[in-house]
């Protein structure tokens, strides 16, 4: 039986371990300012339009004859994703299409595009699946840098402008007036949600990072009152959830993302059973 030591020390868990806790620390912290925006789905359209780009990066791969065939999928999933989280932000605001409509387009354009460029890069469908549904054994050294990378951006822009943030997706007409630039803090949301979305794609999946991102923000909001201790408890949670499932996806043969996103789906039905009790204790508290 693999021990805990061995899973810390071994060379195909020991990078996806890593990556997790990145994942468990900044999803959340996205998925809060998604959540206060109830734009829940965002991250759902993101990596579908991320997989055109891990799509159209797989095709330049085989143009230059790059080694791996897929050296270019990650960054090209980058780039695909913040072109997308900047044009949904730019069509709600200046046109008559709901975000709904927009997001829809980013669902349907984005698996679309990513089946039939994968198609002509010489792959087919299945090369697309550790993709959607998260990997183990695909995640290298240079994954786990661009991971820390962009982790590092998404908690400094996150943690560092909240009050600026939280302002805008509380009451955007209030921070107009308050002369805060709306429009570039919505495009910058959009964009470290796109960045979230790179950085989980291998463990994750593009399929399931939204529920990363959105799930633990859920469970913690019945928990917690208050944005900041939503945030936080959101925070470890998805950590938690992120390094359980991936332990036993060492033990059992599962895909890593629908196993930590069951676990972080199991957290939000006990807190809903718990919430009354909770409920109860704060008034009891308030009255005292």
């Amino acid at each position: 039986m693999i021990s805990p030591w061995d899973l810390l020390t071994s060379d195909i868990m020991r990078y996806p371990l890593i990556i997790a806790v990145l994942i468990g620390l900044t999803a959340p912290i996205v998925g809060t300012y998604l959540v206060q925006k109830r734009l829940s789905l965002l991250g759902d359209g993101l990596g579908h339009v991320a997989l055109t780009g891990v799509a159209v990066g797989w095709l330049v791969g085989a143009w230059i004859s790059a080694t791996p065939v897929d050296l270019l999928a990650i960054p090209g999933a980058l780039i695909a994703s913040i072109l997308g989280a900047v044009v949904i932000e730019i069509v709600r605001e200046l046109s008559h299409t709901s975000r709904d409509v927009a997001l829809a387009i980013l669902f349907y354009g984005g698996i679309a595009g990513g089946v039939v460029i994968i198609q002509l890069a010489g792959g087919g469908s299945q090369n697309l699946m550790g993709y959607l549904f998260g990997s183990l054994s695909t995640v290298t050294g240079s994954d786990l840098v661009i991971t820390i990378v962009l982790a590092l951006i998404v908690m400094a822009v996150g943690l560092a402008l909240g009050k600026v943030l939280f302002t805008v997706t509380a009451d955007e007409e209030f921070a107009r007036a308050s002369g805060l630039p709306v429009r570039a803090m919505n495009i910058l949301i959009a964009i470290i949600a796109a960045l979230t979305v790179t950085l989980a794609m291998r463990i994750v999946g593009a399929l399931m990072v939204s529920a990363l991102m959105i799930v633990p923000v859920a469970a913690a909001q019945s928990l917690v009152v208050g944005f900041s201790r939503t945030m936080r408890t959101a925070m470890v949670i998805a950590v938690l959830c992120s390094l359980g499932g991936l332990i036993l996806t060492a033990y059992v043969d599962l895909p890593p993302g629908g196993v930590i996103v069951l676990l972080t789906i199991g957290v939000y039905v006990l807190g809903q059973i718990a919430r009354p009790v909770i409920q109860a204790r704060r008034r009891r508290q308030a009255a005292a």
